[in-house]
């Protein structure tokens, strides 16, 4: 979470309410923040803990970029003992009302559920067309070069069992940009996966020359290493 002070509170809430009714022995929302956040979002937080024993918030002042803060998640929810990990955007970017079919999924024996935003009953707003048309060409050719079966290869909405996400740690996450997504679904695509609809909901944000370079340098990575056999 960065600078979400006025959604913050409100939207941990909603996303421990989609996940009460399903009985767990427990449950944990790590809530990652670094020195981008730069409002009261860590403070309120704190605050909320109070009345939410299920929150935990990760102060991780050493991220570099937001890769780091996923993967500090990821360790985070790992070193907990989590059998099933689910990743959201803050911010109501992805919604918490979506979380269910996670779970329904993840109840049929799926190793990774994935949110889509460009499958059947998917959705955008509130994001340019001309984003949206670099995110789906960008999956329709990571499909082309690594292999991949997946409507929306850039989502961040996703769940995986314990094993699938050790797997993709023990690869190793090399993209330090947005292309990390892709890179992390091309380490899951021998098992066993699934895409639910999702509606998200952001505004663009402009793609730096670096995030790009990043992003072809890396697919370029992961091809050489599917001719190789080594994916």
């Amino acid at each position: 979470m960065a600078n979400e002070e006025t959604s913050a509170v409100r939207f941990v809430n909603a996303v421990l309410e989609q996940c009460a009714p399903r009985g767990f022995k427990s449950i944990v929302f790590f809530a990652v923040l670094d020195r981008v956040s730069r409002d009261r979002t860590r403070e309120l937080l704190e605050e909320l803990k109070r009345d939410r024993p299920q929150l935990e918030v990760v102060w991780s002042p050493e991220n570099k970029n937001v890769v780091d803060a996923y993967v500090r998640g990821y360790h985070e929810a790992l070193n907990a003992g989590s059998d099933w990990i689910l990743e959201i955007d803050a911010g109501f970017s992805h919604q918490p009302s979506d979380i269910p079919q996670f779970f329904d999924k993840m109840l049929e024996g799926y190793d990774c559920v994935f949110g889509s935003r460009f499958c059947v009953g998917g959705k955008v707003s509130e994001s340019s067309t001309k984003r949206e048309v670099i995110s789906r060409g960008g999956s329709i050719l990571a499909n082309l070069l690594l292999g991949t079966k997946l409507k929306d290869m850039t989502s961040g909405f996703e769940m995986f069992t314990r094993a699938a996400l050790l797997e993709v740690l023990v690869k190793g996450i090399r993209s330090r940009g947005p292309f990390f997504q892709t890179e992390i679904k091309t380490y899951c695509r021998n098992l066993r996966t699934t895409e639910v609809p999702i509606h998200y909901r952001a505004a663009s944000h402009n793609v730096g020359n670096q995030a790009i370079k990043d992003s072809f340098s890396n697919l370029w990575r992961l091809f050489r290493l599917r001719l190789q056999g080594q994916l």
